[in-house]
């Protein structure tokens, strides 16, 4: 069973307990008619975001041919709505000529598949007008059932846990067994610390799996030690290195599956795959193969995805101040040599787990600038070395001639980083303010 959060907004109960919007992920055990009833759901949503993106593609092609015959804006073919209650309209109006099968699927099914185009556009259009950071968002493709993952998402009907613990029930799907103990969220159902919003079907990994959105109540619990303030340094040949001298060695999950992996991929590409051109479809070998290989990959997810969560949960319950760096990992991941292990450690995952772990213990994450050299700092006399490359992993410190091994060094700066960061109330340090930083830390070590 995997917990994660959905949102990071925090509130505060009328109990005493922080509400929180958090997930709970199932795999599931459908049977032959309930597998195929969940294809059929998925298809039906897919079905309607094509539907609807022709729709709209065909309005805006239609508007741009009026304007170059010179048409005014009113006398223009009136424009069709892309939010979700425009589209939703326009496809309960056309359904029973274009999917005249469309009662044998839940609306929620259909649902899906608009919601996901009307927040597609809305993307697109908040990203050519400047509206949204970061890279910059394509107009929305049609949805290849090979290409996109089978999914579709319930929020009104019957959703539940069953008392068995071991069956959930869905819209129109009835009552599917889970492949695991629905205990965890089943006593929180029952003691009312808890309610259902939406329940999502994903079929990933060569399984389905149900993700249950939920409001929970958490009791405000405080760390082993709150008034401690631990550094954590992430790298590549130990996963992290605390401050208190605890290193994490880096499990490599994707290194150690790579035989397997490659084997895999290596019976897929001998087996009679599909091809569009010819409209050849996949034999059932290839089939098994892709599964097989599917699992592997997925098998690899989960063991990193467990590993990070078990280190998170550690710190956010011992250390009521975390100090993590903010690392340029997109810049990173650009060395063709590093790539895959930097993606294998999960670094990013690692900080927003922390982020919000210990958000909902009443601490906090400190966030040292990417500027801070820490790598650079002595951990004993504060000294700062000017250029230190990539390749040296050790180093004679210039001031006191002692070795200074890395990353075990960097943590403890990290420690002074955030000292000096609450003594001052410097939130963002520059390039400047880091040598200004390195000469406070020596004549704090004396």
């Amino acid at each position: 069973m995997l917990s994660y959060p959905v949102s990071s907004v925090c509130r505060v109960s009328d109990v005493a307990g922080w509400v929180v919007v958090q997930a709970y992920r199932f795999a599931l055990d459908p049977t032959p008619a309930q597998d195929r009833d969940l294809y059929r759901h998925a298809g039906a949503g897919r079905f309607a975001f094509n539907w609807a993106l022709a729709a709209v593609r065909a309005n805006l092609g239609q508007r741009a041919a009026e304007r170059s015959y010179g048409l005014t804006d009113a006398q223009l073919t009136p424009a069709l709505g892309w939010t979700l209650p425009a589209l939703r309209r326009a496809w309960n109006a056309a359904k029973p000529q274009v999917a005249p099968w469309w009662a044998q699927c839940s609306k929620e099914a259909y649902n899906t598949g608009l919601d996901g185009l009307a927040r597609a556009l809305g993307n697109w259009s908040a990203s050519r007008s400047g509206r949204r950071a970061g890279p910059r968002v394509g107009f929305p493709r049609f949805r290849s059932r090979r290409r996109v993952v089978p999914s579709v998402r319930f929020t009104t009907g019957t959703i539940r846990v069953e008392d068995t613990r071991h069956h959930v029930a869905l819209p129109r799907l009835g009552r599917i067994r889970t492949h695991e103990s629905t205990r965890k969220l089943a006593r929180r159902l029952y003691a009312g610390t808890a309610r259902i919003l939406s329940a999502t079907v994903r079929h990933t990994g060569g399984r389905w799996h149900v993700s249950f959105t939920v409001d929970v109540t958490r009791t405000i619990r405080t760390p082993a030690h709150p008034g401690r303030t631990v550094g954590v340094d992430v790298g590549v040949a130990n996963l992290a290195v605390l401050s208190t001298g605890l290193v994490v060695p880096n499990p490599r999950h994707l290194a150690a599956a790579a035989a397997r992996l490659r084997g895999a991929a290596r019976t897929l590409s001998r087996r009679q795959g599909p091809d569009r051109r010819t409209g050849r479809q996949p034999s059932r070998r290839w089939r098994q193969a892709k599964a097989r290989l599917a699992r592997a990959h997925a098998r690899v997810a989960n063991l990193r995805t467990d590993g990070l969560h078990k280190l998170t949960t550690t710190l956010a319950a011992t250390y009521g101040t975390v100090v993590v760096e903010d690392l340029n990992i997109k810049g990173m991941m650009a060395n063709r040599r590093l790539a895959r292990h930097i993606a294998d450690a999960g670094w990013a995952t690692l900080r927003r787990q922390l982020e919000y772990k210990i958000a909902w213990r009443g601490g906090r994450v400190v966030v040292a600038d990417r500027w801070f050299a820490s790598s650079k700092t002595c951990s004993s006399c504060g000294a700062v070395k000017p250029k230190l490359p990539l390749r040296v992993r050790a180093y004679t410190c210039h001031i006191h001639w002692h070795v200074v091994p890395l990353p075990s060094g960097v943590p403890y700066e990290k420690q002074q980083y955030h000292a000096l960061m609450a003594e001052n109330g410097i939130l963002d340090y520059s390039p400047e303010q880091t040598a200004e930083l390195a000469a406070r830390i020596r004549s704090a070590l004396g």
